[in-house]
């Protein structure tokens, strides 16, 4: 568990092709089977201050208490998802975190330091902040609310 932001709740990979990351999920790790969402309902999204709208699929499963989301954007807005892809890098992208005080975490987290690199709002779902990676190179944190929609996925889920 994290002294600052409570307990680890997924783990977050960016792929080029989100079928056949399903498919080796499956059938390699034995993680599955993913719900797949083809098209998320983002009600809005800000990169680095910015309104953008990246169009995304992603697919969820459970491996033990640990969510695996596969992300793949679909489009060219920016993103970080974008961002992680473009450098060349497919796979860990970012860390979740479910914290039941979403706005008191995000206070914990800039005193922290860290800056937030995208955030939006899922329709129906809530909202979610990514931070950079500035003070290290490699995955970032995510924070998304955890609110009635989240605690029955989890509750449900495993």
């Amino acid at each position: 568990m994290s002294r600052v932001f409570g307990d680890l709740r997924q783990l977050g990979y960016v792929v080029r092709d989100i079928e056949a990351a399903m498919t080796y999920w499956i059938e390699v790790n034995g993680v599955g089977p993913f719900f797949y969402i083809e098209h998320i309902p983002l009600a809005s999204f800000m990169y680095r201050g910015r309104p953008s709208m990246p169009e995304m699929s992603i697919a969820l499963a459970f491996s033990g208490s640990a969510q695996v989301e596969l992300i793949q954007q679909r489009n060219d807005a920016p993103s970080m998802y974008k961002d992680y892809l473009d450098a060349g890098q497919e796979g860990l992208q970012h860390v979740a975190y479910w914290p039941g005080d979403y706005e008191a975490a995000m206070a914990a987290a800039a005193a922290q330091g860290l800056e937030i690199g995208q955030q939006g709002d899922i329709a129906g779902r809530g909202g979610f902040v990514y931070y950079e990676t500035r003070g290290h190179h490699g995955t970032c944190i995510e924070f998304a609310e955890y609110n009635a929609y989240r605690r029955y996925q989890f509750s449900n889920s495993r």
